[in-house]
């Protein structure tokens, strides 16, 4: 007889487990009233939701109005039967990884790491490179096993590039926040033909990180890894090291 699969069937919950409630938050243009909240309430039954309730409604700027609602749903997925690409490294702590660069590598891991086109935000690549880092969790600027180049903002791809070769970079990190019309995607994609072109793609490795990627979507335009929110410079140094390590022990 053929395996029967496991399946994990997981819905939303609110107060109890598979309750189905789910939190929405969106705005109307209409001002506030009785009749702009029963257009939320419809709008939520529209979306598919029982039980739809509106728990806030505000002002939002002129003629416009914010809604916190509630509903239920019966939806569910098979979380069993999900499959998404993660980065997953053995992590060692700060004085560990030197250690281990040390002892395996022998030398500096050379990283180059700028906010590239037209995007200003460098907070994102500051907290992954500068010496202070962020939440507690040091740069790799303050890690003796690397040697951190960081550009900053409105970096042209082909620069930072030109600096990765420049200083013969074992990585190049690329931040990108500004998301509207997928300029972020189209920047990346941009990056990685260049990266071809240099004879850098394959060689070095390249690393893309962002309030909107994830490593599904860093893979799918040609990376080698993807670091969304939350991620700490800690991640980014250990998943370089063992990739490094990777490339050295099969070359």
């Amino acid at each position: 007889m053929p395996e029967t699969k496991h399946r994990e069937l997981i819905r939303p919950y609110g107060d109890r487990r598979d309750d189905g409630v789910v939190q929405l938050s969106f705005a109307l243009p209409v001002p506030p009233s009785e009749k702009a909240k029963e257009a939320a309430v419809l709008l939520m039954k529209k979306l598919g939701f029982q039980q739809a309730l509106v728990a806030t409604m505000e002002p939002c700027g002129e003629g416009f109005s914010f809604f916190v609602a509630y509903g239920r749903t019966h939806a569910a997925v098979d979380f069993a039967a999900i499959e998404v690409p993660e980065v997953v490294v053995r992590k060692l702590s700060f004085d560990d990884l030197n250690a281990a660069i040390e002892r395996e590598l022998g030398r500096k891991i050379v990283v180059v790491g700028a906010c590239t086109g037209s995007d200003t935000h460098a907070v994102g690549i500051d907290a992954i490179m500068n010496m202070k880092g962020f939440a507690g969790d040091y740069g790799l600027e303050r890690y003796p096993g690397f040697e951190a180049h960081n550009l900053g903002s409105q970096v042209e791809n082909e620069v930072l590039l030109q600096k990765a070769k420049e200083w013969n970079a074992d990585a190049v990190l690329i931040s990108q926040v500004v998301t509207q019309r997928d300029l972020h995607k189209e920047n990346a994609r941009q990056l990685i033909d260049l990266a071809k072109a240099h004879g850098l793609h394959g060689k070095t490795v390249l690393v893309l990180g962002g309030p909107r990627i994830d490593h599904k979507l860093a893979l799918e335009l040609g990376f080698d890894a993807g670091f969304g929110p939350g991620t700490k410079a800690s991640d980014v140094a250990n998943y370089l090291f063992a990739r490094i390590t990777q490339k050295k022990e099969a070359a």
